[in-house]
């Protein structure tokens, strides 16, 4: 008997799988410095609205990188593809090219028109099929477009079989596109900028919702005099950006009709959860809690509309944090972990002068950057020397370097894991090296360059669908993202 009903249990259970269609709109958006433990922290906050929402009735896990982060879109490319850098080849923000000497944005595309802005960029570098290339793939006549706060950003969250997608020039403050998608700017898109709706958000004041007292983490100042901005001066990283995006994903969805045909069609957004002055992904600022609520407010304004649309049973929508600023510098020096800083372009000046006392008076470096060191290859040649020596002795030479902890010869990456996820050979340089913890890399004195911001980031990931779906069990990694996606 008991077998039988463990029978009849499998088969409904089966059934219930089989039966629920897929949804005919995924929605996927992706937040800067969204964290578990301010999600947590700030739940009493959220009587309604769409974090409220997702917290009761989506599924919920974190997820952690197989690759170094750095706190740029490295993350956005390994979320939509489920690669690593190694294999999408987005490893760092920009990356040095070898025929100039230069450090390049990674998607810059000089063949490719910007659409109201000087920026050029496609997805040309981009290596592998993303979530939306798969979708298109599969069904030819989806829908697809993507709602950046920065360019590249919604140049990755599009792919490359994108309709179109467009990004908030904040300075201009309209919408701007790039021609390397058939639509071009999209017209919903062209209708707010005709209409000024990007100026009329600019130019509201920035003030708390709520009495400062009912603040968790105000700082001394926001207790004395609470926090004020003109928009107009903070809209990258004021919560009238991430309103925005709402809504034109919102008037795009209605002119485009996405969601009301049986093709899947899919919308991806990037918002913001960092407030201007905020200093780590953990909140530690009223304004920073503000954000929070008021992107819970335009959360569940966008899950309110697609149900009056097109009803709850027809899309599903996709939270994930994507990590961007880590644990502030004060917050380690607080605890007796001070952060150094490590000086690309001297450790790649030094290694030249090195090379001259061995070599003779030439220019055997062509650069540094990120965590590589490039050799003048072509030197190299015409000298008839051996390369693989030469790179064993700038690996000896920067282990000797304060804040080195590993430098190898590029080719022995495949040994270490953090480095064979992290490093295309497309942009890897000669010779590598990872830093000890809490060391921060830097351009020149002033300025920090991209920063691995922990060891071990994790992200918060929350997925609501209105239809039973089964769903993985415990922690995921980010290269398991797409495969949640496209496969419900």
């Amino acid at each position: 008997m008991r077998t039988i009903r463990l029978y009849i249990t499998l088969i409904l259970s089966l059934f219930v799988i089989v039966a629920s269609a897929s949804p005919r709109l995924t929605v996927v958006a992706v937040v800067d410095g969204l964290s578990t433990e301010s999600l947590a922290m700030l739940r009493p906050y959220w009587q309604q609205g769409g974090l409220r929402t997702l917290s009761e009735e989506a599924y919920q896990t974190s997820i952690a990188f197989d690759h170094l982060v750095y706190g740029g879109n490295e993350t956005t490319a390994t979320l939509v593809t489920g690669t690593t850098p190694a294999n999408h080849g987005y490893t760092m923000e920009r990356y040095f090219a070898r025929a100039d000497r230069r450090i390049h944005p990674m998607l810059e595309d000089k063949q490719v028109r910007g659409i109201g802005t000087q920026e050029q960029y496609s997805p040309a570098a981009l290596l592998s099929q993303t979530i939306t290339d798969r979708l298109r793939l599969r069904y030819p006549q989806a829908k697809i477009y993507a709602i950046g706060q920065q360019a590249e950003t919604a140049v990755l969250l599009a792919g490359h079989a994108a309709n179109a997608c467009c990004w908030l020039d904040a300075e201009n403050q309209t919408w701007v596109a790039t021609a390397a998608y058939t639509e071009g700017l999209p017209s919903a898109a062209y209708e707010q900028n005709k209409a000024g709706k990007i100026a009329s958000y600019a130019a509201h004041q920035w003030t708390p919702r709520m009495d400062m007292t009912s603040y968790m983490h105000p700082t001394d100042a926001e207790r004395k005099k609470g926090f004020t901005y003109d928009v107009n001066r903070v809209l990258a990283n004021a919560p009238e950006a991430n309103t925005l995006v709402i809504e034109l994903a919102l008037d795009l969805q209605q002119a485009q009709q996405l969601g009301k045909d049986a093709t899947p069609d899919m919308l991806l957004l990037q918002l913001n959860s960092l407030s201007p002055q905020a200093t780590s992904d953990a909140i530690a600022s009223a304004e920073q809690e503000d954000m929070y609520l008021r992107l819970n407010q335009d959360l569940g304004f966008l899950m309110e509309q697609l149900e009056r649309r097109i009803g709850r049973e027809n899309y599903q929508l996709l939270v994930v944090g994507r990590p961007i600023l880590g644990t502030a510098a004060q917050t380690l020096n607080d605890l007796h972990m001070p952060v150094q800083h490590f000086n690309v372009d001297r450790a790649a000046a030094l290694t030249g002068t090195y090379l001259m006392a061995l070599y003779g008076h030439e220019r055997w470096i062509d650069g540094g950057y990120g965590q590589s060191i490039y050799l003048n290859r072509t030197l190299i040649e015409q000298k008839r020397l051996d390369l693989d020596k030469i790179q064993r002795q700038v690996a000896n030479f920067l282990m000797d370097f304060e804040g080195v902890q590993i430098a190898l010869p590029a080719y022995e990456a495949v040994h270490y894991p953090a480095l064979k996820n992290s490093f295309c050979k497309r942009h890897m340089g000669d010779v590598l090296f990872l830093l000890q913890p809490n060391w921060q890399l830097m351009k020149d004195d002033q300025h920090p360059m991209d920063l691995v911001i922990d060891e071990n980031p994790q992200s918060p990931l929350l997925f609501w669908t209105g239809t039973l779906r089964p769903m993985p069990q415990g922690k995921m990694t980010a290269t398991n993202v797409a495969e949640l996606i496209i496969d419900n």
